[in-house]
């Protein structure tokens, strides 16, 4: 690291939540399981230094099932980052989340398989995991959002799927006769191997869609999602960029503690050294 101060915030997301910042820093980190999805770039946010790495890499070149979660969950924590935002675009399993709402996720189904989905392959080692995300992380995002923006909404559950195809309607049904409210190809096990690294991790669903279950004959195209993307990627850039301003430096959550009485059967990734 150069010019940057030691990031404790990091925003795993696109490409569009960095590209117009100046004097970035661009880290390229060894992971012990391979390479990230990209460097990782250190700018300044308001004056604070905060970590961006793009999900899918660049020009979005990893689909939801080839991302090396483990080791950009790895890299990010490499580089001094403790709190993350993660930004992404789902479906809407409920008619009333329709294109544009943001929601603030509270829970998480996981239905995603042959991902690596921990660090732990040795050992018992058994982190909680009943509330996957950060409260502090919530809190700030619902109450920073509160001051200019009504299309904010306060919970939901987030049901990971593998794809890279959308959901049959079938599929789609059932998941709202669940009661869950989204639907997203990326939130693990990222929120999961965030955790398994006592890191606070929030998510940020921008609804692209509503999914193809909810109303006869509709069906979801990929060119929607992608212009429904980009009309509110700059409202969902300032959102995060001012919760990056508002977030306690030390938050007081249990995500930090989440490993005490574990014994980790590695060492934990250091600030200090692991980029060249």
């Amino acid at each position: 690291m150069t010019t940057q101060a030691m990031p404790n915030v990091g925003v795993i997301g696109g490409t569009g939540f960095y590209s117009l910042l100046e004097n970035t820093d661009e880290i390229s980190v060894d992971t012990p399981f391979g390479p990230p999805s990209g460097p990782v770039t250190v700018g300044e946010v308001r004056g604070r230094a905060v970590a961006f790495l793009a999900r899918h890499g660049a020009n979005h070149r990893y689909p939801p099932h080839k991302i090396n979660y483990r080791a950009n969950l790895w890299a990010i924590r490499a580089v001094g980052v403790r709190q993350i935002l993660a930004p992404c675009a789902v479906g809407s399993l409920q008619p009333r989340l329709g294109p544009g709402t943001l929601v603030v996720p509270d829970q998480v189904v996981d239905r995603t398989s042959g991902r690596h989905r921990t660090y732990f392959d040795s050992g018992a080692a058994h982190v909680p995991f009943a509330d996957p995300y950060c409260p502090v992380g919530r809190e700030t995002v619902l109450k920073t959002a509160s001051q200019y923006d009504s299309l904010v909404i306060d919970g939901g559950t987030t049901v990971v799927i593998d794809g890279p195809r959308f959901s049959s309607r079938a599929e789609s049904q059932w998941y709202a006769r669940e009661g869950w409210s989204l639907v997203n190809m990326t939130g693990q096990p990222e929120a999961t191997l965030a955790r398994e690294l006592a890191l606070c991790y929030t998510s940020i669903a921008l609804v692209t869609d509503l999914d193809a279950g909810l109303a006869a004959g509709d069906e979801v195209q990929q060119q929607d999602v992608f212009q429904v993307f980009a009309e509110n990627i700059d409202r969902l850039r300032a959102l995060v960029f001012r919760v990056v301003d508002a977030l306690p430096p030390k938050p007081r959550c249990r995500c930090r503690s989440a490993l005490h009485g574990i014994d980790v059967p590695f060492d934990l990734p250091d600030a200090a050294a692991r980029h060249v």
